[in-house]
């Protein structure tokens, strides 16, 4: 199995000798809907083949499975910071983790939406976002950030690199989801097209960028994959949902000092 099969890389990070991996669907050992790097917990695939890929994941990234860390994530702004390996009944409900810790791999996991993966090398401090929709508008990189120049970190040394996400092309919407960006800020209009029946289509990477350069991140690497088009290599919960699909596996972001 290749490190491309594996994982997608930001040429940034492998710049700084960052470890980190946006991992694919490739290389784990779960079957049918949720072949074959599912790591995904809350899905419904077999929890044994899910923590297996796990520590598959754990593995490739050179830390202990106890010391790979992912919260448990409700669509929100809220960040945690990190210490150090939590029980599974403390996993925190975030949609963010950063660390100033070595040897901590913290992450996200995605299925259409944006995980960022963000480090400051000269403070060694990293973060990790999950960005939907509704935590990219309300501030989820903004608090990121926040969390990570809290720890030590300058913005104007953070690197940011955006993961495997759904594309505009991909992403269809309704009118009234482009009002709720356009009356927030007139500005935000500008992500949106409208596609071949006319309906919207929103730049959520775009939209991400946008916000992490308003907030001072101007190292920003956009790795430019869609998990919906990419059917081998990712998976897509939008997609999965356009196939009448029961379930979806999930990706994961991982990041470590």
């Amino acid at each position: 199995m290749t490190q491309e099969n594996i994982s997608v890389q930001s040429s940034r990070f492998e710049e700084q000798s960052i470890r980190h991996g946006f991992f694919t669907r490739n290389g784990g050992i779960s079957t049918g809907l949720y072949a074959s790097l599912n790591g995904g917990i809350g899905s419904d695939d077999i929890t044994e083949n899910v923590l297996e890929n796990r520590k598959r994941m754990a593995a490739h990234l050179g830390v202990r499975p106890e010391r790979m860390l992912v919260p448990y994530q409700i669509h929100s702004p809220h960040v945690s910071v990190v210490n150090g390996p939590w029980d599974e009944s403390e996993r925190p409900k975030s949609d963010a983790l950063v660390t100033a810790t070595p040897d901590l791999a913290i992450g996200i996991t995605t299925a259409d939406c944006t995980p960022i993966l963000f480090a400051d090398p000269k403070a060694r401090v990293i973060g990790a976002a999950h960005a939907g929709w509704r935590g990219a508008l309300d501030g989820v990189l903004e608090a990121t950030i926040a969390a990570m120049v809290n720890l030590g970190a300058q913005t104007s040394d953070i690197h940011a690199a955006i993961g495997p996400t759904i594309s505009q092309d991909s992403y269809e919407v309704g009118p009234e989801f482009e009002d709720r960006f356009v009356q927030k800020n007139s500005d935000f209009a500008k992500f949106f097209r409208p596609g071949p029946n006319q309906r919207p289509h929103f730049d959520l990477p775009g939209f991400v960028a946008h916000q992490l350069a308003a907030s001072g991140v101007d190292k920003i690497e956009n790795l430019g994959r869609c998990t919906y088009q990419e059917k081998d290599a990712f998976f897509s919960y939008r997609r999965s949902t356009h196939l009448n699909e029961p379930d979806y596996g999930r990706q994961l972001s991982l990041i470590v000092l």
